[in-house]
């Protein structure tokens, strides 16, 4: 089985893990951090609000199972591409909606998505904040943040 990476961030990352984890094909989800200035952040250090990063998820999926196009379908429906820096109560760049490409296929593709959400009217008169960057460094978050929703026995948390 030949796996890739998907990196995706929708605000809180705990909510979005548990939706991603639950699609058929996807092999593996880690919560952390991504698209910042400092080396190894921690929770702490991202709440600041001062180092850049996102709130993200990792993905490892098998593209026979689940293709790339259905984690992105997975991903705008997930939270509001509109607002800036803010999903539900949670706001700060941190929680900003961004998708992390790791290859030429995937920017075109994440580009195409809002191409074709934004032709077809999906948040008008909204517009999407979505921001597509290449995947950087991942840096996992603290263990008690992996798979937090499922380890407390919920299903989902606001988004």
């Amino acid at each position: 089985m030949s796996t890739e990476k998907a990196t995706f961030a929708a605000g809180c990352f705990w909510g979005v893990e548990a939706a991603f984890a639950a699609i058929p094909g996807v092999t593996a989800t880690a919560v952390g951090y991504e698209g910042g200035s400092l080396l190894r952040p921690t929770y702490k250090d991202v709440c600041t609000d001062q180092t850049g990063h996102a709130e993200v998820v990792e993905i490892d999926f098998d593209p026979v199972k689940v293709s790339y196009q259905q984690l992105l379908d997975t991903f705008f429906k997930l939270h509001d591409p509109t607002t800036l820096n803010r999903q539900g109560p949670d706001w700060g760049t941190q929680y900003r909606s961004a998708i992390f490409f790791h290859s030429p296929e995937q920017e075109q593709q994440a580009l195409a998505k809002i191409d074709q959400l934004t032709a077809a009217g999906a948040y008008k008169p909204r517009r999407i904040v979505t921001r597509v960057e290449p995947a950087q460094s991942f840096w996992r978050a603290e263990e008690y943040h992996q798979r937090y929703l499922e380890k407390r026995g919920m299903a989902s948390c606001h988004i």
